[in-house]
């Protein structure tokens, strides 16, 4: 792709930028939102046409007015969301608009085993052709769009943020099948705002800001302090801010609680501190999150200011939370700034909405408009506002899961700095997370959770490795 400009409604969104990637290549395209990136890539998967610049492929010159021509030409996106039919069988998405006919009629046999033979050569056993797609898990979906890519012998595969929605274990079989898909002579244009995916698996990375290409260079030439940097402006050496000099009183406090998946926590919870709480996949972070939050009761044990038995004696008491999913359970999508950042204030009858401008800029929602539907804005400003919903009711507890995933590194600084900031002005903070940095760079405290119970507690800056070891039962003394 060279010199792509690209307008919207006179606003310029792209400027001259240039970009390359061949065959065998993992490619990653870097950039705070609003940088570029996803426009760029409809771009080149034929949604939008540029207004200046060229596209070549295999050194040919292409122009696509339509995804099916981009599609024909190799070009492959996989979307954060995917666009899957979920009561439709995996070969009959896999084959969508496309499927083998015999006699005028589909020819239901071939299809199966074409797509029999493509999870062969992926390696994936897990799952079948005749499988429902509703049935699967966030990962075996994603290796359906992976399917449909190779079906429609793609050579250029474009991933928009695939890792946002995996768990820690998933993110590695996706790492797998995408060096299988290296061995085939794929180009993989891979959109990413975790370093350390891009470090990992990236052999070149080019980096985007505010419409124009910053640089592209091979990964092994750049450091982590380098990216952000040329992304944000800003060296990794401040990507979090101090952590707490002092804490003050027990918010909350739980003693042998637990329920049907959680069993005998103990758990202090300071004004003034961040508590990190990690572990692997099932061994009950979230399921934590709903308990303390009445969402899922703690059943036995005591708690205190309250046992929450709901969700609004939680919210009487103090306690928010603020969800992994936000566009699932924590924002009501197609309703405007205003209405969400009062979403909770309206729901306990707090009707005073005087200083929503004030908070709004606190969070620094880019840009402040309280009309704009939450659907248009970026993860990073959605999160943004799901955290002014919570802060206009001033808990003393705030619960949060996964309170970065799918925002920029910009975002990401942003909402650490507002963390700590209410932690600093009394409020008691628990941090979920599934990336180890976050937690070792955030919190006075790491909590290790297995199988629903607390393997360990951990002070501030624990290596990775000994967060790791609790995680996985090594419990030492």
């Amino acid at each position: 792709m060279t010199g792509i400009g690209k307008s919207f409604l006179g606003v310029r969104v792209l400027s001259g930028v240039d970009l390359e990637v061949q065959a065998g290549e993992v490619h990653a395209v870097m950039g705070e939102n609003g940088a570029g990136k996803s426009t760029l890539m409809k771009i080149l998967a034929g949604v939008h046409a540029p207004d200046e610049g060229t596209i070549e492929i295999d050194g040919r010159q292409v122009s696509f007015g339509h995804p099916l021509e981009a599609q024909r030409a190799g070009v492959a996106i996989i979307y954060q969301e995917f666009n899957l039919l979920p009561e439709r069988s995996v070969a009959e998405n896999v084959f969508l608009g496309r499927e083998p006919s015999r006699a005028g009629l589909v020819d239901r046999a071939a299809m199966e085993s074409a797509t029999r033979q493509l999870l062969a050569e992926l390696g994936e056993t897990s799952f079948g052709p005749r499988d429902l797609v509703r049935r699967l898990s966030v990962a075996q979906q994603q290796v359906v769009e992976i399917l449909k890519a190779l079906s429609l012998d793609a050579r250029i595969v474009v991933m928009d943020e695939p890792t946002a929605a995996l768990a820690e274990h998933e993110v590695e079989l996706l790492f797998q099948l995408v060096r299988r898909l290296q061995e085939r002579g794929i180009a993989v244009l891979y959109i990413s705002h975790r370093l350390r995916e891009v470090f990992d698996l990236a052999d070149r990375v080019t980096v985007l800001k505010d419409g124009r290409r910053v640089t592209t260079v091979p990964i092994a030439e750049v450091t982590s302090d380098d990216l952000v940097r040329l992304m944000v402006g800003r060296d990794l050496g401040t990507y979090f801010p101090p952590r707490a000099s002092a804490t003050g009183e027990v918010r909350l406090r739980v003693t042998g609680a637990g329920n049907d998946k959680l069993h005998g926590i103990d758990l202090e919870l300071r004004a003034g501190e961040i508590v990190g709480v990690a572990g692997l996949q099932g061994s009950g972070r979230s399921e934590l999150a709903k308990a303390l939050f009445g969402a899922e009761p703690f059943t036995s044990g005591e708690m205190t200011p309250c046992r929450p038995r709901s969700v609004r004696e939680a919210v009487a008491a103090g306690i928010g939370l603020v969800t992994e999913d936000r566009k699932a359970e924590g924002l009501a999508l197609r309703q405007s700034v205003r209405d969400n950042a009062l979403l909770v204030a309206r729901a306990v009858g707090r009707r005073r909405q005087n200083g929503l401008s004030e908070l709004l800029e606190r969070v620094r929602l880019t840009p402040p408009r309280q009309d704009q539907e939450v659907r248009y804005l970026s993860g990073g400003n959605q999160q943004k506002v799901v955290l002014a919903k919570w802060m206009t009711v001033a808990p003393t507890v705030l619960l949060f899961d996964e309170p970065t995933r799918g925002v920029d590194v910009g975002a990401k600084a942003a909402i650490h700095d507002l963390m700590r900031q209410l932690a600093e002005d009394g409020m008691a903070i628990m941090m979920i997370s599934s990336e180890l940095p976050e937690l070792i760079g955030m919190s006075d405290r790491v909590v290790v959770l297995r199988e629903g119970r607390v393997t360990g507690t951990l002070p501030a800056a624990p290596t990775e490795e000994a967060i790791m070891r609790l995680a996985a039962g090594e419990v030492t003394s």
